[in-house]
C-alpha cells in the first residue's frame, strides 16, 4: 500500500435533499481497511445510509506510514466532509489537530481518549472529539487471566508494542501493570518500524517468555503473521486483542465486539447529523466482549485447554 491512499466515493442520491459527507481516515492496510469499511457500511445502512442514496464517502488511509495522516487529516477537512470518522489514536488526533470546527467520531483510540488529551473526559468531551473505547486497557488483566488460566506455568510475559504510537504505549503500560498484578515479569518489547520485530524474536530467543501479548495497531497487525509463526516455533502461548488474530491461527483473544463499537460509532454521527454536538456526546464503551480460543492452536503448542475455559469461549475454532 502506498503511504497516501485515497479512495472517494461519490454515492450521490437522485432523491435524497441532503448527502452527508462522512470522512474516513485510516491506519489500516488494504485488508484490513476493507474489513472495517465493509463492517461500516453495514452499521451505517442500519441507521439509515448507504452511499447510493444519502451519504458520501471520502477515504484516506496511511498503512504504516502515520507521518502522512496530517496531511491526510487536512485533505479530508479540505474537502468540506461533514464528519470525520476514525480508528486509532494517531489518527484521531491526527483529525483534531487538524480542524476545530468538524465533528470527530473515534473509535479504537488507544483504549483511554482521557489519558492520551483526546478528550477532557468520557461524559462530557468537549471539543469536536467523541466516539466509543475499545477499553483496551481493561481488558488487559482479563487477557492474562486467559493465558494463566491455560498456561498456569506462566512467569513472564513478553509484550510487544508499537512505541511511536502513545495510544499503544499507554496500552503496553496497562498491560504491563496487570501482568505484575498477577506475578508475572514483564519482558518489554518495544517496536517502530517492520524491522524491529528481529530484534524483538531475538530477543525472546536469548531471554524466552512464557507467553506473549500483542498489542494490536497498524504496525502489529501488519506483522502478525510473523508472531504467530515465531509463537508456532517456539511453542509460546499468545494472546491478542482482537478475534480475527485467532481464526488465523493465533492461541486467544479476549475483545470489545466490533459490531457494537461500529454501530454506536454510527449511531454517534446520526446523532451529529441530527444537530448534536459532539462535545456534550459522551464517549462511549462497549457492553459486549468476545472471547475466542483456537483449539488447534493449542495442540500444536502441547496446551489442554481446560473445560471450563473452552465452557466460557463465544467463539471455539478446532
Amino acid at each position: 500500500m502506498s503511504a497516501i491512499t485515497a479512495w472517494p466515493f461519490a454515492g450521490l442520491a437522485q432523491t435524497a435533499s441532503k448527502v452527508y459527507r462522512i470522512g474516513i481516515l485510516s491506519t489500516d492496510g488494504p485488508a484490513d481497511a476493507k474489513s472495517i469499511f465493509d463492517a461500516m457500511l453495514h452499521a451505517l445502512a442500519s441507521h439509515g445510509y448507504t452511499p447510493d442514496r444519502n451519504i458520501a464517502l471520502e477515504i484516506r488511509a496511511s498503512g504504516i506510514h502515520t507521518e502522512q495522516l496530517p496531511e491526510l487529516a487536512k485533505d479530508l477537512v479540505a474537502s468540506n466532509v461533514d464528519v470525520i470518522l476514525t480508528f486509532s489514536f494517531p489518527a484521531a488526533m491526527a483529525a483534531k489537530d487538524a480542524t476545530t470546527t468538524i465533528p470527530i467520531v473515534s473509535t479504537e483510540a488507544g483504549g483511554d481518549p482521557v489519558a492520551t488529551g483526546l478528550v477532557k473526559s468520557l461524559s462530557r468531551p468537549g471539543g469536536n472529539v467523541t466516539g466509543v473505547s475499545d477499553m483496551a486497557i481493561e481488558l488487559a488483566p482479563k487477557r492474562l487471566e486467559l493465558i494463566k488460566d491455560m498456561v498456569p506455568s506462566v512467569r513472564t510475559v513478553a509484550m510487544l508494542w508499537n512505541a511511536r504510537d502513545l495510544g499503544m504505549t499507554l496500552r503496553y503500560q496497562g498491560a504491563a501493570d496487570a501482568a505484575r498484578a498477577i506475578g508475572a515479569r514483564v519482558q518489554a518489547l518495544a517496536v517502530r518500524e517492520p524491522d524491529d520485530f528481529d530484534e524483538a524474536f531475538a530477543s525472546m530467543v536469548r531471554d524466552p517468555p512464557d507467553a506473549i501479548l500483542l498489542v494490536s495497531d497498524a504496525l502489529t497487525r501488519l506483522n502478525r503473521r510473523r508472531v504467530y509463526e515465531f509463537a508456532e516455533k517456539h511453542r509460546l502461548p499468545a494472546t491478542y486483542e482482537r478475534a480475527n488474530y485467532v481464526r488465523e491461527g493465533g492461541l486467544s483473544s479476549y475483545s470489545p465486539d466490533l459490531d457494537e463499537i461500529y454501530d454506536r460509532a454510527t449511531s454517534l454521527i446520526d446523532r451529529i447529523f441530527k444537530g448534536a454536538n459532539p462535545a456534550d456526546l459522551p464517549f462511549e464503551q462497549p457492553t459486549r466482549f468476545h472471547l475466542s480460543i483456537n483449539l488447534k492452536t493449542a495442540k500444536s503448542l502441547g496446551i489442554t485447554v481446560p473445560a471450563s475455559v473452552v465452557a466460557r469461549a463465544d467463539e471455539v475454532i478446532e
